[in-house]
């Protein structure tokens, strides 16, 4: 048991499946009580009664108030999960107004309501957790997804820029960045994610596993693909090597389409 998560008020938005459900039933798991969102009631309620949870579905941009109530006035951790991706790289180029508007809306602003309604009690208790799942897209980028991968690099910011500034006050802040994970969000990357992500795939419960091993370890960067550390590390030190490797990834993309 992470003794930081009993009896702690935690609410998982994106939670009806994938890494968010896994989220829920771990949380759960470790005595948590949990808040379960997502914009499908239904799949909100069924996470919520299968671990004694609370269902709040609805929009991950306006529930903190309605999930704050549910767990009788302080949330403790706050699992910015919900997320969205696009495979949206079209003949004409980078520009589908609609995928960029919904992946800044949901995968960087809802973040930021999120902190701002939070962080004034947090602050002022000196105390709390906020989890933020990225990608490793936040870190890297990827082939044939321009809004998600810039607006991931925009929710990987907002991490590191929470946790720079408020740690010292108590905050702590863990900022999730899997590859590839078995979830309807990988399907909905197509063929570019068949190419990229589909070999070392990992079950969203190994994700799971991997933020409760950073609670524990009190660390900001949780990689649940290891290897995404040494990528990463290549990516700074190297840029135009790493953007040759990944222009060779995208022609590979291109000639199997």
């Amino acid at each position: 048991m992470v003794e930081a998560v009993q009896d702690a008020g935690v609410v998982v938005t994106g939670a009806g499946g994938g890494i968010g459900a896994a989220l829920a039933r771990r949380f759960a798991a470790e005595g948590a009580r949990v808040v379960v969102n997502d914009l499908d009631a239904g799949k909100a309620k069924a996470v919520a009664e299968e671990i004694g949870g609370i269902a709040v579905p609805g929009d991950a941009s306006a529930i903190v108030g309605d999930a704050r109530d549910a767990l009788g006035g302080t949330v403790d951790v706050y699992c910015a999960n919900a997320g969205v991706a696009f495979e949206d790289t079209g003949a004409d180029g980078p520009l589908d107004e609609k995928s960029w508007a919904l992946s800044w809306d949901v995968n960087v602003m809802a973040h930021v309501r999120a902190a701002h309604e939070l962080l004034p009690d947090w602050l002022e208790r000196g105390a709390g957790r906020f989890v933020a799942t990225v990608s490793a897209a936040g870190l890297l980028t990827m082939i044939g997804a321009p809004s998600y991968s810039v607006t991931k690099h925009g929710a990987h910011a907002f991490a590191e820029w929470l946790s720079l500034t408020y740690r010292h006050r108590g905050l702590k802040v863990h900022a999730i960045c899997p590859q590839g994970v078995r979830t309807d969000m990988l399907a909905a990357t197509g063929s570019a994610g068949d190419l990229v992500l589909q070999s070392t795939a990992i079950e969203p419960e190994d994700v799971a596993d991997a933020l409760f091993r950073g609670i524990e370890e009190d660390r900001f960067l949780i990689l649940p693909h290891p290897e995404v550390a040494e990528y990463y590390q290549a990516r700074a030190a190297g840029p135009d090597r790493w953007l040759s490797g990944m222009n060779h990834i995208q022609r590979t993309w291109e000639e199997g389409k």
